[in-house]
This record gives structure tokens, C-alpha cells and sequence, in this order.
């Protein structure tokens, strides 16, 4: 297996630097354990989800941790999420930095832990499966179609498993292994319905009670299931751009998953053609973009600060990056030809940066578009558009 290079190692790097605890939090499969003992060979390493560490750990944490070298990565601390406090005491007597590498793959269960023991004591990182930028050179002349089918897991891309099969087993793992730890569901053919429809609503407007109507379940049934999908890093709600902030948190978000492969296997889709010729392809192209510009956010250690907008009359940029005072549309098609309508979402947008460009078009082709004051790019440089959108 060849280790791909992971854009979050200097963010690591630095945070090991600064804090004595660095916690990498991601979603299953996403590559933290590879990433972690990749940039950090020379360290201890345990990992708890082997039976007899995690009862060591669980029965004697203060013999646990003096068995273990110094520094040490832990995985999937979220298996006993009470060694923090003894990580707390043991970086408490000292002021060394960059002494443990935790990661863990659920918020819920790690959120509240982690702010009542080690506040102040960690960085915290997230890692979401590969980047196109991380790819790079792989997938220079691979379809978007294909790149869709494939999707992000390192395993995937690295070992050459097959997409269908590798994303049934994702998804029976998070349901059978995963889920039950967090959440009693009663039904699991009612919660695999869910996330297929919760699919085919990716890039819209995500309403609980329409879901709940045709899953069959209540609306707060949704709510906590989106809620769990949240913390395990599968989903991410994109908010409504607006001036008034108490305006965006009243308005209804979009949808999108972290893993745009699980999303198109979730619709049945198996090969480029069948994805090329799909009614949703558009919204799984929108998808991939979106996760991209997160994806480009976390990997430099910010806050997301990504946003849709939608006017009055329907008229929608894709995704806004709140610059703050200023805010920078970006609009996505999935079109691989350019014409003035698609620009459309970015002449209605009305709040403007104050240096120009005034927005980007992000689509598909490689066309030379008319110059203008909207930049016009390829949407394999969404990583690019990104950090020179906050860079101006």
C-alpha cells in the first residue's frame, strides 16, 4: 500500500508544537490512524479497539498509560473515553507540548469529554477521507463520473477495492457496529430507507417532517438520526447566507454527505454510465464540490464558514464563504460547456467583496470562458478557489 500525503500534516505539525494533546477526530475509514503513524513513525502506538487493551485501559488506566511509551498515539479513544482525565493529569505536571496524539470517530462521545477534561490542553483537527487535491496527478484524467462511483476512502483509492462492495461493507460496519453504540433503532430497514432518501436529497433543503412522512417515523425520529449522522461525521448541514445571523439559524439548511461515493452508492448507482445518466447527478456533482471547500477549510485547521444563499425569487449561489465583513459566492454546474446563464446565481448575489473577482464558476469543462468580472475555473480547483477566496 502507498501512503498518500495528507494536506492536514502541517496543521499537525504545528498544533504538536503548541498543545501537549493533538486530537484527530474523522469519520470511520477517513485514513487517521495511516495519517497519524505515517507523520509520526517513531511514536508508541495503541490502539483500543483490541479487546485486551481496551480492558486494561478501562480496568487500570494509570497502569495502561505508564506501560506506554512517551509520545504515545491512541486510537479510537473514544473506547474509553475516561483515560482523558488521567491525560489531563499527566500533561498537567508538565509543560512539555506535542505528548499524545488521540483519535476518535465520534463527537457525541468524545465532545463533552474532551471539554471537561483536556480544554485548554488540545488541538482538536478533523480529517475527512481524500481530497481531489490529494489525489492530484492520480485522477488527472479520471471522469467525473468515475470519480463519483469511486468516491474518497483511502482504502478504496489505495488498495484498489472495489466501490460497490467496499461502501456495502462501509455501511454495514457504521449500521450493525456504530450505530448501536449510539442509538437505539428499532427498525433497520427503516434507517437503511432513511439514508437512501436522505441520498437523493443531497444539495436540497433539508426538511425533517417531509422525511419524516416518507420514512414512516416521527419527525423527532429524524431529527436525532440527522443528529447521530452529524456526529459521525457521514452528513454535514450547509446554512443559508444571511446578513442577520439569527436569520441563519432559523432558516432550513442543505444536506450533503462527507463521502460522495457512500451518497451515490446509497442510489444504487454502480458504474460512470449509470451515473452520468442519473436525475441526480447534478446534485452528487454539487455534493462533491461542496465537501471539497470543507474539506480544503479543515484541512488548513480553520472553521468552516461556508454557507449557501437563496433570494426571494429563487435565484441561489451554490456556496458563499463568509469572509467577514465581505462574503464570496461561488457558483457549481455540473456543465462542461460554458454560457452566460450559469452565471445567473452570481449577478443576484448581493452582497460584494471589495476586490475583485466578484464570485467564481465552478463547472466541469475546460473552455476558455469570456473575461469578465467573475473567474470562471475547472472544478478541480475548488481548493485553490477556496484559499484564494479568504486569502484576498
Amino acid at each position: 500500500m502507498t501512503y498518500i500525503p495528507r494536506a492536514l500534516a502541517g496543521e499537525l505539525e504545528q498544533a504538536l508544537k503548541e498543545y501537549p494533546v493533538v486530537t484527530v477526530l474523522g469519520p470511520r475509514q477517513s485514513g487517521k490512524t495511516t495519517f497519524v503513524v505515517n507523520e509520526k513513525p517513531e511514536w508508541a502506538y495503541v490502539n483500543l479497539e483490541d479487546p485486551d487493551q481496551r480492558l486494561l485501559a478501562a480496568n487500570d488506566p494509570r497502569g495502561f498509560l505508564a506501560s506506554l511509551g512517551r509520545p504515545l498515539i491512541i486510537d479510537e479513544i473514544q473506547r474509553v473515553p475516561n483515560l482523558l482525565s488521567y491525560i489531563q493529569v499527566e500533561t498537567d505536571r508538565s509543560n512539555d507540548t506535542g505528548r499524545f496524539i488521540l483519535t476518535g470517530s465520534h463527537q457525541l462521545e468524545l465532545g463533552a469529554a474532551i471539554s471537561q477534561s483536556l480544554a485548554g490542553r488540545t488541538a482538536v483537527l478533523t480529517l475527512l477521507p481524500l481530497s481531489l487535491e490529494e489525489l492530484g496527478d492520480s485522477i488527472r484524467n479520471e471522469s467525473r463520473e468515475q470519480t463519483l462511483v469511486t468516491g474518497f476512502l483511502p482504502r478504496v483509492r489505495s488498495h484498489g477495492q472495489t466501490p460497490g462492495k467496499a461502501y456495502a461493507n462501509y455501511f454495514q460496519t457504521y449500521v450493525e457496529r456504530d450505530l448501536r453504540s449510539l442509538i437505539m433503532v428499532k427498525e433497520l430497514d427503516r434507517f437503511e430507507t432513511f439514508l437512501r432518501l436522505l441520498a437523493g436529497r443531497t444539495g436540497q433543503l433539508f426538511v425533517a417532517s417531509s422525511l419524516a412522512a416518507d420514512v414512516g417515523v416521527s419527525y423527532k425520529t429524524i431529527q436525532a438520526w440527522v443528529s447521530i449522522l452529524e456526529a459521525s461525521y457521514l452528513v454535514f448541514k450547509l446554512p443559508p447566507f444571511h446578513g442577520n445571523y439569527g436569520k441563519r439559524l432559523t432558516k432550513s439548511p442543505k444536506l450533503y454527505f462527507t463521502e460522495p461515493g457512500l451518497a451515490t452508492w446509497l442510489l444504487g448507482i454502480e458504474t460512470p454510465a449509470q451515473a452520468s445518466r442519473d436525475p441526480l447527478f447534478g446534485n452528487l456533482f454539487e455534493n462533491l464540490v461542496v465537501v471539497e471547500a470543507l474539506k480544503t477549510r479543515l484541512n488548513a485547521g480553520r472553521n468552516p464558514s461556508l454557507y449557501f444563499y437563496r433570494d426571494e425569487r429563487g435565484l441561489e449561489v451554490d456556496l458563499v464563504l463568509d469572509r467577514k465583513p465581505d462574503a464570496y459566492p461561488i457558483e457549481i454546474k455540473a456543465s462542461m460547456s460554458f454560457h452566460p446563464e450559469l452565471l445567473k446565481g452570481l449577478e443576484a448575489f448581493p452582497a460584494r467583496p471589495a476586490e475583485a473577482p466578484f464570485g467564481t464558476l465552478l463547472y466541469s469543462g475546460d473552455m476558455a470562458a469570456p473575461e469578465g468580472k467573475f473567474a470562471i475555473r475547472n472544478y478541480r480547483e475548488t481548493g485553490a478557489v477556496v484559499r484564494e477566496a479568504f486569502a484576498v
